[in-house]
């Protein structure tokens, strides 16, 4: 028998941090928003990129949890799942899972890769010796993404769905890369979202023999 359980964000997790200008948010996202970028002004969506981001697996709820499966609503399985997919990233060692890979919209994301390479300079130490990099910055399949993201080819893992282990998320390497991304404003003065975000870290800072499709 399933068991559901209403869980509240808590409010500290939720709401703009205190080093973000508004005004700037404002202006910015008003600038977007002529440039077609869809959502900029919506400032609950940033809110809500910046918590799957960096804050969901912080929430009380999971605090004994080592693994999690994120839903979506309406979300349609086109096949029975017939197996544990918990014990089975277990037993193979995974890190994540994931369905689909997509490109994102370059104009939302100019300054996350040129942050992410400051972050890099001062820490290149956290780079896992099986990264992913070649396909973070490839430049062959969609040049004129990776032109306008300024390195980052936009590929990402679609987060909508992903099932993963909350220990990377609370690793030293990604906690310090998501606070490095936090204090720079990119989740309000551009539109990062959670999924290039998550897949940057793991294209890092796991072992990408451990991300399973």
């Amino acid at each position: 028998m399933s068991r559901w359980c209403i869980e509240i964000v808590p409010k500290e997790h939720w709401d703009v941090p205190s080093w973000i200008d508004m005004d700037k948010y404002r202006t910015a996202s008003k600038a977007m928003e002529a440039n077609g970028i869809q959502y900029s002004t919506v400032l609950s969506y940033h809110k809500m990129c910046r918590w799957n981001s960096g804050m969901f697996y912080k929430h009380p709820a999971l605090a004994d949890m080592q693994y999690y499966w994120r839903v979506e609503p309406k979300v349609r399985f086109f096949c029975d799942v017939d197996y544990d997919v918990f014990r089975y990233m277990q037993d193979r060692n995974k890190t994540y899972g994931f369905t689909i890979n997509l490109y994102d919209a370059p104009e939302t994301m100019p300054g996350l890769w040129p942050e992410t390479l400051k972050f890099l300079e001062k820490y290149p130490e956290y780079v896992n010796k099986n990264n992913a990099m070649d396909w973070l910055t490839d430049n062959k399949q969609r040049p004129e993404h990776t032109k306008k993201a300024n390195g980052y080819s936009t590929c990402h893992f679609w987060s909508n769905f992903e099932i993963g282990d909350l220990s990377f998320w609370r690793s030293k390497e990604y906690e310090d890369y998501f606070n490095h991304l936090d204090k720079a404003g990119g989740f309000f003065y551009e539109r990062w979202g959670d999924a290039p975000v998550h897949s940057i870290g793991l294209g890092l800072f796991a072992d990408k023999s451990k991300i399973h499709w």
